[in-house]
């Protein structure tokens, strides 16, 4: 694996509680640009935490995250939603069509989406043209989340936060979503973090791999530290397959 890719995301000594409850401690660590970093782990481990700090959802409560080589707390929260997208399992939609959710991003800025850009990010995902004017109560779980997608890459973002966006697809959804994905990264050279509960999927579609357990990052690496772990707490999950 080559190892000139620049990092774009950087962890110093992150920490994160709610009220007494520490959910991550000290995490350090760098994301590297126009790669796909798979972040697994047992559930409850702070994976979904770790992407929230990511674009400013949560802030730290002890430590720094640098996007670009810049602080995140000097960044404007429109900048940062716009250099940052994110796309969660569950593919929430507001009511109405597939454009109104389309347009979601652009509307919260005073700005309009015209058809044209609308049929290009449909173009994108894979969506025929004619879904446009579909009700989003009327779509497929894989069309909901290609959906999605397209409306997180309606910014631009430069970065994509995805979490577990395949877990409650069937396989044929699933495997159109992962090859959308690697098209984001290969085409469009976007740098992805990618959770998912499937370690096959991650050494699959990884570049680089984040194990994390108990709230702490315990190894990270090049995808294939997934066949060969180094440390204990990695061995014991991956033994265990569970994510």
């Amino acid at each position: 694996m080559a190892q000139s890719h620049s990092e774009t995301i950087r962890f110093e000594d992150v920490s994160y509680s709610v009220g007494n409850v520490e959910i991550l401690t000290n995490i350090s660590g760098s994301i590297m640009m126009n790669q796909i970093t798979t972040l697994v782990g047992p559930s409850g481990s702070g994976k979904t935490t770790l992407l929230k700090l990511c674009n400013g959802l949560i802030s730290p409560t002890s430590g720094r995250v640098y996007i670009d080589g810049q602080s995140i707390d000097t960044y404007e929260p429109v900048e940062l939603r716009r250099k940052i997208g994110f796309a969660l399992q569950s593919a929430p939609m507001v009511r109405g069509t597939v454009y109104d959710n389309l347009t979601l991003p652009l509307s919260l800025q005073g700005k309009k989406l015209h058809k044209k850009q609308a049929l290009a990010h449909l173009d994108t995902v894979g969506l025929a043209h004619h879904f446009l004017t579909y009700n989003v109560a009327d779509l497929s779980g894989g069309q909901r989340q290609k959906v999605s997608i397209a409306r997180t890459l309606i910014n631009d973002s430069d970065i994509l936060l995805l979490d577990e966006i395949t877990s409650a697809l069937d396989q044929t959804s699933a495997s159109d979503i992962e090859q959308l994905i690697h098209k984001m990264k290969d085409i469009h050279g976007k740098t992805i973090i990618w959770i998912t509960h499937n370690l096959n999927q991650a050494k699959k579609l990884g570049d680089y791999t984040w194990i994390m357990a108990n709230g702490k990052l315990v190894e990270t690496g090049t995808i294939d530290i997934l066949d060969h772990p180094t440390t204990e707490a990695a061995r014991h999950f991956i033994e265990g397959g569970q994510a």
